[in-house]
């Protein structure tokens, strides 16, 4: 069984036409003739939660560490050793 509204109530009463619609209420809302209904829409799929592979492969370890960083120098960027604490 459905709710029925008119624009002017649900203006009023937009929690109370939610709350319906969580339950599973349709609620019918009419507007100058013409009905609307607010339901609950079908659950999402979940993202997937798999890892991408990555696309920059890294060879020294060090670096994947962070032990190195770039620095920027008059001839481009260079890649130097981190300062240690």
């Amino acid at each position: 069984m459905s709710k029925r509204y008119s624009v002017t109530q649900v203006r009023e009463r937009l929690s109370d036409a939610l709350d319906e619609a969580d339950q599973g209420i349709p609620v019918t809302i009419e507007r100058r003739g013409i009905r609307y209904v607010l339901a609950l829409a079908p659950a999402s799929r979940p993202r997937m939660t798999t890892r991408r592979k990555p696309r920059i492969e890294i060879l020294d370890p060090a670096v994947e560490r962070g032990d190195w960083t770039w620095a920027s120098t008059s001839k481009g960027l260079a890649f130097r050793g981190r300062r240690t604490r």
